[in-house]
């Protein structure tokens, strides 16, 4: 039976202000090392905030997160910093590039900032994340300058640099045309089945999620269902 790398276990999730509002309730799942796995729901559902809680960046929840047979709920923010630092990595929609630095210089700052490696070790990998997404020969230009596809490439380089166990997505491809989704979406895929990496991403793009291995959809911040090729392999109906 395989370990999973990711656990969520009776998570429940409160705003308090203005009113008190349970956004999300009873969340249990958990994910395999190499599955690519897609969140899906209405606006306003809580797939996002399950995303950062899952992430370490919201520790304010009831329940247990679970990353690769640690616990994480409970830990101080620096251990939660630096679990983030070596083993998750994070890709976004919009790339939060620095534009005055040039892409190999966005791409090596998390690699600098866990300070593991010299210098000339971190920038090797980058180049090696650049060439492996296709983008190398725009290593020494300003992120600035380069076109919204390229950024993008640019910010999963970055998330890959220390060599994290998962990427999660936030909306990846939401501001990409159809072309530049498919191209972060075979990156993706290639991760998983090459490198065995775990990718968890929130999408409204179904094209995008109909690839991935399993849609875990929500609804009303409870998982409603999962699917796997089609069909449903768990199901949470609200009680």
């Amino acid at each position: 039976m395989k370990n999973p790398i990711l656990e969520a276990r009776n998570i429940n999730k409160f705003f308090h202000l203005p009113d008190e509002f349970q956004v999300l309730t009873d969340i249990n799942f958990s994910m395999n090392k190499g599955e690519f796995v897609s969140i899906m729901g209405k606006s306003g559902c809580g797939k996002s905030t399950l995303l950062y809680l899952l992430s370490t960046m919201d520790t304010d929840y009831e329940g247990e997160v679970w990353l690769d047979e640690q616990k994480l709920s409970g830990l101080n923010s620096n251990e939660l910093a630096r679990i983030r630092n070596e083993k998750i990595g994070f890709v976004f929609q919009f790339h939060y590039l620095l534009a005055e630095f040039t892409v190999l210089e966005n791409v090596t700052l998390p690699a600098r900032k866990l300070g593991v490696k010299s210098r000339e070790e971190i920038e090797h990998d980058a180049m090696t994340k650049l060439k492996l997404l296709g983008i190398e020969d725009q290593a020494l230009k300003l992120s600035s300058r380069i076109s919204g596809g390229q950024k993008q490439r640019v910010a999963i380089a970055r998330a890959l640099i220390n060599n994290p166990m998962i990427i999660m997505g936030d909306e990846p491809t939401g501001n990409l045309d159809s072309k530049n989704s498919d191209v972060v979406f075979d990156i993706f895929k290639e991760l998983c089945t090459e490198e065995n990496l775990s990718l968890l991403v929130v999408t409204h793009d179904e094209d995008f999620a109909h690839r991935t291995d399993r849609i875990i959809e929500m609804g009303d911040g409870r998982i409603l269902n999962s699917k796997i090729s089609g069909r449903f392999d768990i199901a949470q109906r609200p009680g």
